[in-house]
């Protein structure tokens, strides 16, 4: 099982949406650790760590969100690994 991490900047409707709830119950069905915080710009910023094929899904999954959520752009940088111990909604 090889580890990843990604960081994500999420644009569109993705505040007040319940987006970080959402990608915080995506990231625990799937094992991983990270963070997703609202950006005072209206992107919200995830980092996604864990298993490889885990965080490609959940990754890819960003640009669904719930379901009143509409984004637009998703931009990924890969970090260099290392596990929080959990996954939070900062």
């Amino acid at each position: 099982m090889s580890k990843r991490c990604v960081k994500a900047l999420v644009a569109g409707k993705v505040q007040g949406v319940w987006y970080r709830r959402a990608v915080q119950e995506q990231a625990l069905q799937h094992g991983l650790t990270g963070y997703a915080k609202n950006l005072a710009d209206g992107q919200v910023e995830v980092m996604l760590c864990g298993d490889g094929e885990a965080v490609n899904q959940v990754a890819n999954w960003l640009w669904q969100g719930p379901p009143n959520a509409r984004v637009t752009h998703v931009e990924l940088e890969a970090l260099e690994c290392h596990d929080p111990d959990n996954f939070v909604c900062l």
